[in-house]
């Protein structure tokens, strides 16, 4: 068979160059744009933990009033920043969302509010993470290429939507291959077959703006686990079950907080008087920061890099600390993700068992750990695993690593509906409903 005229057409096509190089510029744009957003976010943590070191009481009036402001202008003015940022862009590659309701979800007006209303929350200390709200901010700017790409074209608005939300994970956690599979397991329940080598590549570019920018390094910290062996079976299976029931009731309390469906007071007074619920839940959050000496303040990084590099021991009581305090906020209603959060929630659990073992495999089940939870409270346990994968000095815990994520996974599953695409379906609610005719009314009654 001569492949030269096949070669000939694909090198002689400008317009399908010109097509690639639209989605890899946007895609470098996209991982600049998430690595902008980390150093931002960083600074307004920075600057809360300064106004904390000034006076300790501090948080008791800043973070409630933080968390209100930040919650009144995204009700406001940005609705689509509320949340986690990940349900949004799967809402918007349903088949019921056309070209109107997009921007409802996804748009570059949502990326700069999600960028600014991330980073607000942080300037109060709450516990979120940056890497779910880089999955719409990311997404926010790969979407421009639609306007640039001739209609027809092998990349579709499903395309640019996939590749945008898994080059923000890549750039966020500098990790290109778990942007991938991000990829796979969330988002691309579709994929187009055409373009899928394109919208790979644009993935990895990013997540390599992401390495460019934070070094080639894993962004928690290494994992110095020892050689896996018997040893680690009942301890790594207690951790595993213990992540997942933990992951399993975090994932069930998120969506029934944010379905709105209650009828207790708090349910009520979320609904009544949105804001004045957040400032109260900001003071919840103060008030748990503050009883765990600032461990409980942020998205978890500093605390999980302790715990993975052996420098320093969180109380026993941290993992209950910090898991309320990342409810409470994303309660709240505040731009918020989870993924920093559970991660540091999971090393924590991971770090008592072995506390309760005598010290003994701290490494091994802190890993676990985080691998465990992560896959329970976000039911994405191949995107959890390697994650967690990419922190590990060597490969002798890979198939640790995975058995813990399905393990606790199938845990999770028995309590909670998946997290994101129910959440998703929420945000599908927010599509207006068509003004029926009085006419077409009466023909149905």
């Amino acid at each position: 068979m001569n492949a030269a005229p096949d070669l000939r057409r694909e090198l002689g096509d400008w317009r399908l160059w010109a097509v690639r190089a639209t989605v890899m510029l946007l895609a470098a744009a996209a991982g600049l744009t998430v690595v902008w957003f980390s150093w931002l976010a960083d600074q307004a943590y920075e600057r809360f933990l300064a106004l904390r070191a000034l006076a300790w009481w501090s948080p008791l009036v800043w973070t409630p009033t933080c968390t209100a402001l930040v919650v009144w202008c995204t009700r406001r003015w940005f609705p689509g920043a509320a949340g986690s940022g990940i349900p949004q862009v799967m809402a918007t590659l349903d088949t019921k969302v056309g070209d109107g309701e997009r921007g409802l979800f996804v748009s570059l007006r949502l990326t700069i509010a999600k960028i600014v209303l991330t980073a607000g929350g942080l300037l109060g200390g709450l516990s979120l993470g940056r890497e779910g709200p880089s999955v719409q901010i990311a997404a926010g700017v790969m979407l421009q290429a639609r306007r640039m790409i001739p209609a027809g074209s092998a990349v579709g608005i499903h395309g640019l939507l996939v590749a945008g939300g898994a080059a923000g994970i890549a750039a966020a956690f500098n990790t290109p291959l778990g942007g991938v599979m991000f990829a796979i397991e969330e988002l691309a329940r579709a994929p187009e077959q055409r373009s899928s080598g394109l919208i790979i590549a644009g993935i990895v570019l990013a997540g390599l703006v992401g390495v460019s920018a934070h070094g080639d390094g894993a962004y928690f910290g290494v994992i110095h686990a020892p050689a896996v062996g018997l040893w680690l079976l009942l301890p790594g299976l207690f951790v595993a079950i213990l992540s997942g029931l933990a992951g399993g009731l975090f994932s069930r309390l998120m969506i029934a907080s944010l379905s709105g469906s209650g009828r207790d007071v708090a349910s009520r007074l979320r609904a009544r008087r949105p804001v004045l619920f957040a400032a109260v839940c900001g003071l919840a959050v103060a008030i748990v920061g503050l009883a765990t000496d600032g461990a409980a303040f942020g998205s978890g990084y500093a605390s999980t890099r302790h715990m993975v590099e052996g420098t320093a021991a969180m109380p026993f009581a941290y993992a209950p600390f910090k898991f309320l305090a990342t409810w409470l906020t994303t309660w709240a209603g505040v731009p918020a993700g989870i993924f920093a959060p559970s991660l540091a929630i999971g090393a924590a659990f991971g770090n008592d068992v072995a506390l309760l073992l005598y010290h003994v495999q701290v490494p091994a089940l802190i890993a676990l750990g985080m691998v465990g939870f992560l896959a329970a409270a976000t039911q994405a346990p191949l995107t959890a695993f390697i994650i967690v994968m990419e922190m590990v000095d060597g490969h002798a815990m890979v198939l640790s690593l995975m058995a813990c994520a399905l393990v606790a996974f199938a845990v999770a599953r028995l309590i909670s509906r998946p997290l994101y695409p129910t959440l998703a379906n929420l945000q599908l609610a927010r599509i207006p409903t068509p003004a029926v005719a009085p006419e077409q009314r009466a023909a149905a009654d």
